[in-house]
């Protein structure tokens, strides 16, 4: 294993199928509720961008209504039912601010959870903590959101973005020592992390390598001009640093002006439906990304119990989505390390124990993680997930090279 940047190796084996972790028997113990809590319910809110520049999203928010209409028809967790109450926000600050007020005071949810976004999630951190809700497992990768003493009412889930960044730093060091960097990056929380994450990992020595660098806007409806910017800067590698939807316009405009760095893409970005086929095959072939979840169309993972539950769950619950859209892949493995949270949980169903227990996942195995990458967190540690392996857009999938890479503490 190759350590990077924050913390101690997450190593492990299979994945848990679906069906080992809803409707267990609850333990035996006196029963606790705060708001949103009761013997026959749990309610869980969250907000995504069903319309607008991020609307791809919306599958995420998506498959998790499916995942809890699953567990509610297979009796719940502990015996209790899920309401999910979810809001369209637009990828806006605002309007999520306006969106998880409601959530907390007129809907009365025991928990937020996947919010989408780093500036969304931005507008609300300080509210969640200040109301002591729990604010779990965000959709983004933003370090922020592991810092239990500031803030500990907020726990991220997916590799952050700053190591992220480091490791494809660090691969470019060690494959292309001579490089020359362009970087394309949204200007908001979400970019700035992955690049200073990535200058972080080219260390000060080689931060010269970067020749040129542009930033987009939300709102912007284009990245044209940026790319036509990075490509004449002459240089021969690219680190994307984009949502899908300016993924796709990044991909297709390197491939029309016939420009070929070596492409790095951010994993936010990994998905086949909504980014790759849509920028084109043939344009998307090489790129080098991050991923930490098993790729379902892989031939490789085809018969691994946890793909045949996932693509089970598909046919039955999203017949009309495509399986292979890794957004639905994301939302089913991060949806079922909440499920784990709550039947941890049992009978005392406060605020209090939802994060005791977030806190306290001891190599759990969520459906669909890579070999080799558990979730491990504890009280002094809000990262869920600090491993990933790196790939290579081969064909329509996946080609994963080299270690598990993760990080190690600091």
């Amino acid at each position: 294993m190759i350590r990077t940047t924050r913390r101690g190796a997450i190593i492990g084996g299979s994945t848990l199928a679906a069906s080992q972790v809803i409707g267990m028997p609850a333990i035996a113990q006196a029963k606790k509720y705060d708001t949103g809590a009761s013997d026959t319910e749990i309610k869980i809110g969250n907000t995504n961008p069903y319309s607008g520049n991020a609307s791809s999203y919306g599958n995420i928010g998506r498959t998790i209504d499916a995942v809890f209409k699953m567990v509610n028809e297979s009796g719940g967790i502990n015996g209790r039912k899920i309401t999910f109450i979810t809001y369209d926000d637009g990828y806006s600050p605002p309007k999520t601010v306006e969106m998880v007020r409601k959530l907390v005071e007129v809907d009365k949810v025991l928990l937020l959870f996947q919010t989408l976004g780093t500036p969304p999630n931005t507008a609300i951190h300080e509210y969640m903590n200040d109301e002591k809700v729990p604010h779990l497992f965000v959709a983004t990768g933003a370090s922020k959101w592991g810092q239990p003493k500031k803030f500990p009412w907020t726990m991220g889930w997916q590799p952050d973005y700053a190591t992220e960044g480091a490791i494809y730093a660090k691969h470019i060091l060690a494959t292309k020592p001579d490089a020359k960097i362009a970087i394309l990056m949204q200007n908001d929380d979400y970019g700035r992390d992955y690049y200073n994450g990535f200058v972080a990992g080219l260390t000060k020595a080689h931060e010269k390598m970067i020749v040129s660098r542009a930033t987009y806007e939300v709102t912007d409806p284009t990245v044209d001009s940026q790319m036509i910017q990075l490509k004449n800067s002459g240089a021969d590698v690219f680190f994307n640093i984009t949502i899908p939807k300016f993924a796709t316009q990044a991909i297709k405009k390197a491939h029309e002006l016939g420009w070929k760095p070596v492409h790095y893409l951010n994993n936010v970005s990994s998905s086949f439906s909504t980014t790759l086929r849509p920028a084109g095959v043939e344009a998307s072939q090489g790129i080098i990304l991050a991923l930490y979840r098993k790729d379902v169309a892989d031939p490789q993972f085809a018969s691994a119990p946890d793909v045949t539950a996932f693509r089970a769950f598909m046919a039955k619950y999203m017949p009309a989505s495509d399986y292979k859209d890794d957004l639905h892949n994301y939302g089913y493995s991060v949806t079922h390390t909440l499920i784990e949270v709550l039947k941890k949980c049992g009978n005392e169903l406060t605020r209090e124990n939802v994060m005791r227990q977030a806190a306290g996942l001891k190599g759990f195995e969520a459906p669909l993680l890579l070999p080799g990458i558990k979730i491990h967190t504890s009280p002094t540690d809000f990262y869920p997930i600090q491993a990933v392996r790196l790939a290579r857009v081969k064909g329509e999938g996946f080609e994963l090279f080299g270690d598990v890479l993760a990080s190690e503490s600091t």
